[in-house]
This record gives structure tokens, sequence and C-alpha cells, in this order.
């Protein structure tokens, strides 16, 4: 009976007629203490409690009095976080649509340097107005289906203002193995092309290997639909649904990878869940810490993706992702080739790359969105394939040109002559 709490053991109306019989003198101490199986000092710590607020004084369990066992100081910051999560979320810009308790918790023992723990913010959310009910969910299937990593790829883009303080919004780009749910790979950009989600090819392709089959969405990056993506550049507008090899799915093509594209938003959940818990702590992180610029928020990108593969256990797997992963090269359980070239005389800017074919003329020149070009070992009247790599910190586009798999030569151009590399 010793072991179980005090508020278990007795009443309230119990407890204060045995203090009431030892302060009347009816009572001694030794009895009284004996009677309630106290300690000398918690029972005389509590007879000073009820003399001092008898009307208010109660044994129940202070965690059903939340507000007592935390400093006016620490109330306040439990508000003003709140505060800051409902501008947030009454943004209608910003990707945010819910609290995000677990997020306020960690801030306050970052910002302000104490724990506390989430029921306590939850119950100052729900006194305050800071409360929304979850809504209901349509149900969808996230259970792991491959059996590999580099199986199979989900890829995907979020377009979102990502602070408050920046007017512009920014595009998420991430590639996530299906097996392991390890971020292969996440960076924001000012906008979308086919050439940034080609440098995530890149990324994954030299540090990991090639895959089996990458999963996007239909988005017309990844896929031409006809009527749809009549105004798209590289595309043959007389031909069907499907039968345009993109800028992206080329490169795709070249390292001998699998393409299927999701019919809907839901069949991608897998990669939505990580979507969201980036979004909503970016979000948060650049409202708390003022920050501005597209070089901040990488920053702030980059910590989140290490701890999402190397310290969240993910709640599908019930496994750490890069552990996961790991485990399952080592139990070669995967399905990644090793990127290499065929040819020698290609480099990698040859593989990832935006390509265009010209016919050479009879003075061996071509064109180019109205840029003229010399090409002095192209064979006239016949077709020369254009791989061009945009190197955006130079403002320059490298080209390389073949023609019957020889390597013509190199050039360089300016990047503002020529936009149809921003696609």
């Amino acid at each position: 009976m010793a072991n179980q709490q005090l508020h278990r053991r007795f009443s309230d109306e119990q407890f204060i007629t045995i203090l009431e019989n030892y302060l009347a003198g009816e009572l001694k101490a030794g009895e009284a203490m004996d009677a309630l199986d106290l300690k000398k000092s918690q029972f005389f710590n509590l007879v000073s409690q009820y003399k001092s607020n008898s009307n208010g004084f109660t044994i129940k369990h202070k965690g059903n009095n939340g507000n007592r066992r935390i400093s006016n100081d620490k109330e306040q910051n439990i508000l003003k976080e709140l505060v800051q999560d409902k501008q947030l979320i009454d943004n209608q810009d910003m990707p945010i649509h819910n609290y995000n308790y677990s997020a306020i918790k960690d801030n306050l023992e970052r910002k302000y340097g104490f724990k506390v723990s989430l029921p306590t913010i939850i119950n100052r959310a729900k006194d305050n107005g800071y409360y929304l009910e979850k809504k209901i969910k349509k149900i969808h299937d996230r259970e792991v289906v491959t059996n590999n990593v580099g199986e199979l790829i989900q890829h995907d883009s979020s377009f979102h203002q990502w602070s408050p303080y920046m007017d512009n919004k920014l595009y998420l780009i991430t590639s996530l193995d299906d097996h392991s749910r390890l971020l292969l790979f996440a960076d924001l950009f000012e906008f979308e092309s086919s050439w940034n989600h080609i440098l995530a090819l890149k990324s994954v392709f030299l540090q990991y290997g090639c895959p089996l089959k990458y999963y996007p969405d239909q988005h017309s990056i990844f896929k031409y639909v006809k009527d749809r993506d009549k105004n798209r550049p590289f595309n043959v507008y007389t031909k069907f649904t499907g039968d345009v090899i993109t800028q992206w799915s080329y490169v795709l093509k070249e390292c001998n990878v699998n393409l299927t594209c999701a019919l809907s938003p839901q069949a991608k959940g897998k990669i939505e869940r990580p979507y969201r818990w980036l979004q909503d702590r970016i979000v948060r992180t650049a409202a708390r810490d003022n920050l501005k610029t597209l070089t901040d928020l990488r920053l702030v990108l980059k910590d989140l993706v290490y701890q999402y593969n190397n310290k969240w256990i993910h709640s599908t797997t019930k496994e750490i992702p890069i552990e996961r992963f790991e485990k399952s090269i080592q139990d070669k359980k995967s399905l990644f080739r090793k990127f290499k070239i065929n040819n020698p005389k290609q480099t990698v800017d040859d593989i990832f790359c935006l390509k265009e074919q010209r016919m050479v003329d009879a003075y061996r020149k071509i064109s180019l969105m109205g840029v003229e070009m010399k090409v002095p070992k192209g064979i006239p009247r016949q077709t020369v394939l254009l791989n061009m790599t945009p190197v955006e910190k130079d403002e320059i586009v490298k080209i390389r040109f073949w023609q019957k798999n020889t390597f013509l030569g190199e050039q360089t151009r300016r990047l503002d002559n020529l936009p149809i590399v921003r696609f």
C-alpha cells in the first residue's frame, strides 16, 4: 500500500479528516503519520500546505492541475510559440495547416533551455484556443512493397513559400528509396526545370548507383501527354501520350533505369509523408530564426535530412532509414548497379545533360534558339547531337557535339542566350 500514490489511497475528505484530527490534538503526529503512511518530512510539508490554503488544498495528482507545475515565464514562452504557429497556419501561402506540438516542444528546449511534456503543451493549446481537431484522412496503402534497396525510387517536387520572410516560393525536389525510406536527394530550387531534376538523378546515380526503377508523378517533365504538353519545348506534337522521351526520362534510358509514373497523388503517399515532415520543420525553423535566403533554407534542409535519415525511427518500417539501408546492402538485398560509362569518349556531361538535335548546313553551321554555331568537323546535311550542360554559377552552357557516335568537340555559350536550357 505504501507504494501507491497518496491520491490513490485516500480521497481529499479522508486525508483532511486525519489532518484536522491531528491539528485538533485528537491524534499525535506519529499516529497521524502511521495512519497516512507518510514520512515525517512529507507529513509536515502537507500540514503546512493545508494551513496556508485550507480551501484550495488537494492531494490529487498534480498532473491534473498542470498549470501549477511550471513557472509563469515558461507559460508565456509556450503561448508565444503557439501564437507563432497560428500565424503560420493562417498564412494561406504557407504549407502549414495544423499545429505541431512536438516541434514546439523541441523549440522550447532549443530556444529557451527548458523541457516540458507534450500533454502540457496540448493542454495549454486547448485552454487558449490554439487547437484544431484532426481531420479524418482517407486510408492509403503505405506498406513497404519492395524487398530491396534500389528496387524503386520515389521522386517528386513540392512548390511552397518556405519562409514567411520571403516573398518568392521555392521548389523542393526529393528522391526516396522505397524499401529503406532513405532520402537519397533533397534540395531547394528557385524554379522547376528538367535540368534541376536531372541534377537529382546525377546526385543519386553517382553516390548510390543506378536503381531498377523510378516512380514520379505525371508532370510534363517526366511524361509527355498529348495536348496537355503541346507547348513544351523538345516535344514532337504529332506523337501521342508516352511516345515522346522527355529530357529527364532520356537520362533514365541512357542509364538503363525503368520508369513508371503514378496515376494519382495518393499513389505516392510514401514520399508525401517525409515531404510533410520536411515542409513543417523547414517553415517553422525559418519563422523562428527569421530566415530570408535560399542559402539559409538549404542549410536548414540539410540538417533536417540528416535527422530524418540518421536519427528518426520511421513510423512504417520501425527502423532508422540509414540503418535499414545499410543492413540491406550487407544482406545483399540491393538492386543498385554501379554507374559506369561504356563509351570511353563520353564523360558524365554526356549522360546528365539536355539533348537537342540540329541539321548541319552546307557551311558546317547550326542554329539553336537564334544562336548560330560552327561545327568544323560536322558532316553537312547530317544531324548533329548537342549535349548541353548548364553551369549556372558561371552563367554558361557547355555544349558537346556528337555525330554518328563521333565526338566533334565542345563549345561554351552564355546561359542567357540559350533560354531553352531553363526548361
